[in-house]
């Protein structure tokens, strides 16, 4: 997928609309002797079209390095002037049979537009949509839409400076797993089921962590034979008392009953927590639940497959499957849920019962003589009997923890079975070996150096093993990580059209003034003559002499004339 036009309209005035072609297209800022830009609009281009592919608007007017100052100028334009962006994608830029029309706005609720092709989207709906058109194989829920483009937009610090890395700081290991697993086109449909597991047990951690807060579980059996050897010792020093038989009888019977009530008291507060915890993560993902109108929306796919033929799945198949996914995931953490709330029910009532008793051995025991006598002892057992029943409590809730964690490691570990068996291995190997021929023949034509990626099988810090991608130069000297990247990227291309992978089919980089000039006419003479769009944001007074020509230029700004033509 080609990207064919990006238009900035204003109601029925245009404010700029932009014309892409096939291989090299530069985005410049004439100012004079300027060493990153003089703030016209150059990176911005590249930002409108990743609004137009589902980022957020913010990237439009916020500091993308403080990520808090607004620059009030812009924002104030988009929103006051109503303006609207339309990205217009297509397969062929030769022949336009299939375009795709993106439109979106800056303004919120009612007035806020999302459309595909005059198709209006809530924001979940817009991502798997553009998912299902560009990507129509993929039924996973991971990779994301928005993880799988990544690379394909480079504006943002982390992928202008990491040929892999190109997502958040906080994107995880396995997130990474599944991307490359995908983009590599090593076929696992498991990719999901084993990250919602981590999930589930990254969960059980924090409530483990929650319950072991003061003390660990060895902590609290080793404190709890203490108690035992005191609560004995205390009884033994409690039987040396003259006491009657009732009072004996009702003594021994209150701290049993108070006994129960600490540790019935206990286990309540902890299921209640289990309890929460289980419900928030069900409303996390009934938030995520599409609902869309399923008869409108069959009117628009009868339109867009006398369109698009090759259609083959309808868009309520895809709904109707993200939402059973979602169902099932919600089944899966919720399904001991009633467990825990016909437990939590029965212990209330034991607690009531308890308490009643309590009540009445107490009024019984203080008519006694020996009460007083007896009160030290009798607070000294209280207390013990109290922590007891809370630590015993406690015990009980990190066996059941360490049982579930257990359970979810073996799920685990069924998945892991497959993934890091021989066979799949093998696979991964020769999909690598595919695209390094690719990535090092590019390399060595641009740079004069071998360029690979490779992959390492880790285990991280919980004992769980991954395949973990890293780039390296295969000739061991000192690479420009700007040409790696652009390479990477160029490679990729080519080897998912090899491996018939949906790919999109244009590249944005910004500051291209930092590539040293020579590599930069031999990155613009492969896009050339592959069929690539290659799109760079670059000062113009930086242009090499050989690319400094009209027919590069797709838009040109400077001072006087910057993107959105703020008066």
């Amino acid at each position: 997928m080609f990207i064919k036009s990006l238009t900035i309209t204003s109601g029925a005035k245009v404010i700029r609309e932009i014309e892409f072609h096939d291989g090299l297209n530069l985005i410049v800022d004439e100012s004079e002797k300027q060493i990153t830009g003089n703030g016209v609009g150059k990176t911005t281009v590249l930002k409108l079209v990743d609004f137009c592919l589902g980022a957020d608007s913010k990237h439009i007017y916020v500091d993308h390095e403080t990520k808090k100052q607004e620059y009030k100028l812009v924002k104030d334009f988009l929103i006051e002037n109503k303006i609207i962006i339309t990205l217009v994608l297509t397969a062929d830029l030769e022949n336009e049979s299939e375009i795709i029309v993106i439109e979106r706005n800056f303004l919120a609720r009612k007035e806020l537009i999302r459309r595909i092709n005059g198709d209006s989207l809530t924001e979940e709906e817009f991502d798997l949509k553009l998912s299902n058109i560009l990507f129509p194989a993929h039924q996973e829920s991971k990779p994301t839409f928005r993880q799988i483009i990544a690379h394909n937009i480079r504006y943002k610090d982390e992928s202008i400076n990491n040929t892999l890395k190109t997502l958040d700081k906080y994107t995880s290991d396995a997130e990474y797993e599944t991307l490359y697993l995908f983009l590599f086109g090593c076929e696992f449909t498991k990719g999901s089921s084993k990250q919602e597991i981590l999930a589930r047990i990254k969960q059980e951690d924090t409530y483990k962590s929650r319950l072991e807060k003061n003390q660990t579980k060895t902590a609290y059996e080793t404190a709890l034979a203490l108690i035992n050897n005191d609560i004995e010792q205390l009884n033994r020093k409690k039987s040396t008392f003259n006491l009657n038989e009732n009072f004996e009888k009702d003594l021994a019977e209150l701290n049993e009953v108070k006994y129960k009530i600490n540790k019935t008291s206990s286990l309540i507060g902890k299921l209640n927590i289990r309890k929460e915890l289980i419900i928030e993560t069900e409303a996390e993902l009934k938030l995520s639940k599409s609902h869309i109108d399923l008869r409108q929306l069959e009117i628009i796919y009868t339109q867009a497959t006398n369109i698009a033929t090759t259609i083959q799945k309808s868009f309520s198949d895809l709904v109707a499957f993200h939402n059973t996914m979602i169902e099932e995931k919600a089944k899966f953490i919720t399904k001991e849920l009633p467990v825990i709330e016909k437990s939590i029910s029965e212990n209330n009532h034991a607690l009531k019962r308890f308490l009643t008793k309590e009540k009445e051995l107490t009024h019984a025991i203080s008519k006694s003589d020996s009460f007083e006598e007896l009160e030290h002892v009798i607070g000294e057992l209280n207390e013990k009997h109290r922590k007891k029943g809370e630590y015993e409590s406690i015990i009980q809730q990190l066996n059941e923890v360490e049982s579930n964690i257990k359970e979810l490691n073996s799920l685990l570990s069924e998945i892991d079975g497959e993934l890091f068996s021989d066979n799949f291995e093998q696979i991964v190997k020769n999909q690598l070996n595919k695209f390094n021929k690719h990535f090092a023949e590019i390399s060595n034509e641009l740079y004069g150096e071998q360029y690979a990626v490779k992959y390492d099988i880790i285990v991280n810090r919980k004992g769980q093993r991954l395949y973990k991608f890293s780039s390296f130069n295969a000739n061991m000297s000192s690479g420009k990580k700007q040409g790696e990247i652009s390479c990477f990227d160029l490679a990729y291309t080519l080897f998912a059209d090899e491996e018939n992978i949906p790919c999109l089919h244009f590249l944005l980089n910004d500051k291209k003034e930092l590539m040293d000039d020579k590599q930069l006419v031999k990155i613009a003479e492969f896009a050339n003559s592959h069929n690539i769009q290659f799109v760079a944001s670059i000062l113009k007074d930086k242009l090499p002499e050989e690319i400094n020509k009209e027919e590069y230029l797709i838009v040109k700004l400077s001072p006087d004339d910057k993107l959105f033509r703020i008066e």
